[in-house]
């Protein structure tokens, strides 16, 4: 029997068109539009926190700026390295674990998840859920997340697929759903290793709020391993990572009238075994002036900007962040290597 027969909702049938709907937006909606709830921050938004990354001592670029569309295609093309081990090891704990997953978050849930990109580990975990009241994918690419929003909507026509626009770190409100038990936000992948750790706190205590006290959280934890298995991971031979890292650059280009030279910057990433995190730069390869937003931008040769970190626990040290952030971690699930976990989460 196919599980997502019982998917709650009459919905269509195959062949029918599937239920990709529009649904109330809530107070904070910047726009609307058919099929989508839009929080997704302007463009002058994108510029503002451009020009303060890059006029700070140390230059920095946030990395929720990778994932436009473009940045969301070659992120996808990562996953699939040979170097990337993460998303293989994680897609095989669901292979192996997502009936168990199911059934720590209940029958009626409400799944939402994080950054979802193109969705290509949920179908793992919503194939096994008991009823699921709706699934929301919520993603900052809104290009990227109404294609993979309608993927999942053809493939499960019953199921209720509400897809939100939105930078998860900025207030965001969620759809209305009847009869959903519980709330649980799924963050598969490694992103919230992405959080300095004061940041992980600060969003593991805003997820609590969002799902409420029955809430729960699964998430995907990247774990301490060889730093030379790490280094491979983010230095990848077919520079898939490179061209990802630099097109921040292209996109300041393409959308705030920018003229980074690409040519004459270079991705350099390393692990910090002492902070324990992949940390990922753009290093100017020569002394430069760049503009972008109107504003002017020097960098001397060898200068870096910041994209990115990506820390690495231990099963210890993620039990310790998520206690102090107002979560029990209640069940893990590791691959054969121990390189990567799943855990689910449920609010103190």
């Amino acid at each position: 029997m196919n599980p997502m027969a019982s998917v709650r909702g009459a919905g269509a049938m195959p062949g029918q068109t599937p239920r990709l709907r529009l649904v109330g937006a809530g107070a904070h909606s910047h726009r609307r539009q058919p099929g989508l709830d839009d929080f997704a921050p302007a463009s002058d938004d994108f510029g503002s926190q451009v020009v303060r990354g890059l006029r700070q001592t140390r230059k920095q670029l946030p990395c929720k700026f990778f994932y436009d569309q473009r940045g969301s295609q070659l992120f996808d093309r990562i996953c699939e390295l040979d170097e990337y081990y993460l998303t293989r090891a994680e897609l095989g704990i669901l292979g192996a674990s997502a009936t168990e997953m199911a059934a720590a978050l209940g029958p009626d849930c409400l799944l939402v998840e994080y950054g979802s990109g193109s969705s290509l580990k949920t179908g793992l975990l919503l194939e096994r859920l008991q009823r699921p009241a709706a699934y929301v994918p919520l993603d900052i690419s809104r290009e990227h997340l109404l294609a993979a929003a309608g993927r999942v909507a053809a493939r499960y026509p019953r199921l209720h697929v509400l897809p939100v626009c939105a930078d998860y770190t900025r207030p965001f409100s969620l759809p209305a759903c009847q009869g959903a038990a519980r709330t649980v936000v799924y963050f598969p992948g490694s992103t919230v290793g992405n959080f300095e750790p004061h940041e992980a706190r600060g969003f593991l205590r805003a997820t609590a709020q969002q799902v409420g006290p029955t809430g729960g959280l699964l998430i995907g934890v990247d774990l301490k391993k060889d730093p030379a298995l790490l280094h491979a991971a983010y230095n990848d031979a077919a520079g898939v990572t490179a061209a990802f890292n630099l097109n921040l650059l292209d996109r300041i280009n393409r959308e705030l009238d920018g003229n980074f030279n690409l040519r004459q910057f270079a991705h350099y990433a390393f692990y910090n075994p002492r902070l324990g995190r992949i940390e990922m730069h753009l290093v100017s390869i020569v002394a430069q002036t760049a503009r972008a937003v109107g504003e002017s931008f020097s960098f001397h040769d060898g200068e870096t900007v910041f994209t990115e970190s990506s820390y690495k626990y231990t099963l210890e040290e993620f039990a310790s962040l998520a206690a102090a952030s107002g979560w029990s971690v209640e069940q893990v699930w590791t691959d054969d290597r121990r390189m990567f976990s799943v855990q689910y989460l449920t609010v103190n």
